[in-house]
């Protein structure tokens, strides 16, 4: 038996026990750089099969390793924390803590890893390189547990050849994966802005200094930064979610308005440059209308690139493993992921595994009913180890 067919059978194998570990860690979520018990879990787990790891990165993270008969070193990883949602399945699997969900895949991406690490300790004495395992804290809120697991030097000593993430997909059904080749997520700031005026009695508005009206105007005028300033073929989104004055009923004309939003973008100079504009355009309006403007940006996680040689073979790789026909070609994406900071580090591939229940309804991620087919498992699992075992 080849080694690809090896790693299909060990996989297959394998599926009921990852599945098990799956329900486990989507039952115990934890938030953001407070995965204290998952991260013991998953320790309990390498040791059980003898797995060399160390802990503590960036709070609750491991870095575990497997030696091959070189020190070339692929890497690979996935995140650990949930999200502050009230989960709404109906599943023995539920959620045991109200209020956090995996409705992310958090749990599937820590399996399917769990998984590839069994299939590779299995076939250890085939191994032609060596491999790094990262179980990472904090990716769903800034500064992003992969910007400190890299400060920490869980990149270090030595540098991997390569880095390779997977994230569930539920616009794809299980059995299928999605990969792009170069650019392909983009970045993502948050914009906070506060507008001051002089508020008043909303039937006397020329005794005042209108921060609603000047909000407003601001929101509208922001509009021109992508219209106007934004080179053509770059892609970025400017979007406002939330206004909300300080105080004040129908009759009244606040002090204060305060203003948030997100700008994201692919292109590193040209976010540099659009963080000054926000800033000048948010200025200028309000002085106007004769109010004034405090602009900061939380600068989040950068675009995400996929090395271009590196998703080449991936993606060869990919069609070898389950077939050309579920390989999907991917579109960029204006979400943003933490995995981008490792893209910039070393070569880097983020691809996205299927794992809509065929024939059904399927929720979105970030949703309180989201849910996935397990079979997806078996591929998560399977096709990372390939991925690894086989990279040039």
């Amino acid at each position: 038996m080849d080694m690809l067919e090896q790693i299909r059978s060990i996989a297959k194998e394998l599926l009921p026990e990852i599945i098990s570990i799956r329900r486990h860690l989507h039952a115990h979520p934890e938030l953001s750089f407070k995965e204290e018990a998952t991260s013991a879990y998953i320790q309990n787990i390498l040791s059980n099969f003898g797995i060399e790891f160390s802990k503590g990165w960036a709070g609750h993270g491991i870095v575990a390793h497997i030696q091959g008969k070189s020190d070339r070193l692929i890497a690979l990883r996935a995140d650990m924390d949930a999200l502050p949602i009230l989960e709404a399945n109906e599943v023995s699997y539920k959620s045991n803590h109200d209020g956090i969900m995996h409705a992310c895949g958090h749990d599937v991406h820590m399996a399917g890893l769990i998984g590839a690490i069994l299939i590779l300790e299995r076939l250890k004495s085939h191994l032609p390189h060596s491999f790094r395992f990262i179980f990472q804290p904090g990716e769903e809120k800034l500064p992003g547990g992969a910007s400190l697991m890299i400060q920490e030097g869980a990149l270090n000593d030595p540098m991997p050849h390569c880095i390779i993430g997977q994230h569930v997909f539920p616009e794809l059904p299980a059995g299928k994966v999605g990969i792009r080749s170069g650019l392909y997520m983009a970045s993502a700031d948050e914009i906070y802005i506060t507008v001051t005026g002089k508020g008043g009695h909303g039937a006397m508005p020329h005794q005042c200094t209108d921060a609603i009206l000047s909000a407003s105007q601001l929101i509208v005028a922001m509009q021109q930064l992508v219209a106007r300033h934004c080179p053509p073929a770059i892609p970025s989104v400017l979007s406002f979610g939330k206004i909300n004055s300080v105080g004040g009923a129908t009759n009244i004309i606040p002090n204060e308005v305060k203003i948030e939003g997100t700008f994201r973008t692919m292109d590193e100079d040209w976010r540099a440059q659009a963080h000054a504009l926000i800033e000048r355009i948010a200025m200028s309006t309000c002085a106007a209308y004769g109010t004034a403007a405090t602009v900061r940006i939380e600068k989040g996680y950068p675009c995400l690139f996929n090395n271009e040689t590196l998703t080449q073979g991936i993606h060869q790789n990919m069609v070898r493993y389950l077939g050309k026909e579920n390989v999907v070609d991917l579109d960029i994406r204006m979400t943003s992921e933490d995995f981008a900071f490792y893209s910039h580090v070393v070569p880097a591939c983020f691809y996205r595994l299927g794992t809509a229940k065929k024939g059904e309804i399927n929720s979105g991620v970030h949703t309180d009913t989201f849910d996935i087919d397990e079979s997806a498992l078996e591929i998560a699992m399977g096709l990372m180890a390939w991925l690894a075992y086989s990279m040039d």
